[in-house]
């Protein structure tokens, strides 16, 4: 009978199991992307709403084209319209008249033997104007510039868009802030029952004269590594799936931020990397604190 030999694996300081910790801050993080996306796609999506918000100035028949030009002039120095080229648009009543026809299929020209339409300049207003009470400010001064016929806005749309974003905006910030926390208390958690395991090691330290840094160290090197990893791993997770949905909604690119995206990726690995410090942090000091009966 031959004899058995038993390898005693020794415990290394600042080694747990170390997998299941990675998992988790893995999916955690994953969670706290998939709702970091959602708010930069409406967020894009607001901005792309809002700049389809316009008013539109209707002319009178009788301005000549020196006058026009002066009037939208006018109209760009205005400090609630928005900057850009395409922020003032002149639609002309030969143009509106094609536009009516090809989307009705009638040509009201055939029985009132003119075009009633008149000229018209479609103006973008700056986001911070968006308001009810400072459209109708700048309808009315609009009015009264000479030239102008009408000024004419659809209020309850634009009423509707604000509180409808309003709404979007606030439920998901709250939700965000929510799993941010739910995610720090598992992180935590999960890391606390980690190095439960090597309560006795760290103990066994202190007794031979280690100093708490040189205890601490190895430890909060390990979760920042492991933070980092599961930081990637929520990354490619999340990236993988935008791409799966960018293939599947092609809309989704007009909505698709890429700055603020690589923004979001960065922000979870130093998250994942910074909680799992952190809790390491903490959970060690309260192990290099606990009395021999405490320990177990």
């Amino acid at each position: 009978m031959g004899e058995a030999r038993f390898k005693i694996r020794k415990k290394k300081l600042g080694t747990y199991p170390y997998l299941s910790v990675v998992l988790s801050i893995t999916l955690a993080l994953f969670v706290i992307g998939v709702f970091g996306a959602l708010i930069i796609y409406s967020k894009e999506l607001e901005r792309i709403v809002r700049e389809n918000v316009k008013i539109q100035v209707y002319l009178n028949s009788q301005v000549s084209d020196t006058q026009r030009i002066q009037l939208e002039r006018g109209l760009a120095a205005k400090p609630y319209v928005a900057e850009g080229k395409e922020s003032i648009l002149f639609v002309s009543k030969e143009q509106a008249a094609k536009v009516f026809i090809e989307e009705t299929g009638e040509n009201f020209k055939n029985f009132l033997g003119e075009n009633p339409l008149k000229d018209a300049y479609l103006v973008r207003i700056r986001d911070d104007y968006h308001d009810g009470e400072s459209l109708k400010k700048i309808k009315t001064e609009i009015e009264q510039i000479g030239g102008v016929f009408q000024v004419h806005y659809i209020e309850n749309v634009i009423s509707s868009i604000n509180q409808n974003i309003t709404k979007i905006g606030l439920v998901l910030m709250s939700l965000v802030m929510l799993l941010l926390v739910v995610v720090m208390l598992l992180i935590n958690n999960t890391l606390r029952l980690a190095l439960f395991s090597q309560r006795f090691l760290i103990r066994s330290m202190q007794l031979v004269g280690a100093r708490s840094w040189f205890i601490q160290k190895p430890f909060l090197f390990r979760a920042a590594l492991h933070g980092f990893v599961a930081g990637l791993l929520a990354c490619g997770l999340l990236a993988a799936m935008l791409s799966f949905a960018t293939q599947r909604v092609e809309d989704l690119t007009l909505i698709q931020n890429t700055n603020r995206l690589i923004l979001l990726l960065i922000f979870l690995i130093v998250l994942g990397m910074l909680v799992a410090f952190l809790s390491t942090y903490r959970a060690v000091r309260k192990y290099l604190k606990l009395s021999l009966d405490e320990l177990y």
